[in-house]
């Protein structure tokens, strides 16, 4: 069996948003009990991550080491047609992830206890992000 559906998020500029729990409540709504979830983001400046859940500093010092590894405004970028954050943002787009692949066991993601699935927004400004899941299996 495969079940199809797309998750719209609005983002509020850089920042982390879990999405763990709309992705489980899609799981829940394809009844498959065993298989694979592939997530994958239709965006080449935000990406994916899975990441600890359960302190958010993990997550302000991965925004602090990106902002140390691709600083924007840059003058090297000669991309910048929507602004500083432009190159900066797609670099790290291809630094991170744009697909996950998770196991589904006992109609369940088989992420580890302090594992949440990111959507990584790498713009200044809010977006409309587009996740694009399917669920394979049975």
């Amino acid at each position: 069996m495969i079940y199809q559906n797309t998750l719209n998020i609005n983002t509020e500029g850089r920042t982390t948003v879990e999405i763990t729990a709309m992705v489980e409540q899609q799981l829940e709504q394809s009844g498959i009990r065993s298989g694979l979830c592939n997530i994958f983001i239709r965006h080449t400046s935000a990406s994916l991550i899975i990441c600890e859940n359960a302190d958010r500093s993990v997550r302000t010092d991965l925004e602090s080491f990106f902002s140390g590894l691709v600083r924007d405004g840059d003058p090297a970028f000669k991309h910048d047609m929507e602004g500083d954050d432009d190159m900066p943002a797609h670099i790290r787009t291809i630094l991170t992830e744009t697909s996950l692949t998770i196991p589904v066991t006992n109609a369940r993601l088989a992420l580890g206890t302090w594992q949440g699935i990111y959507l990584y927004e790498h713009r200044y400004r809010g977006q409309q992000r587009h996740i694009f899941l399917t669920f394979y299996g049975e």
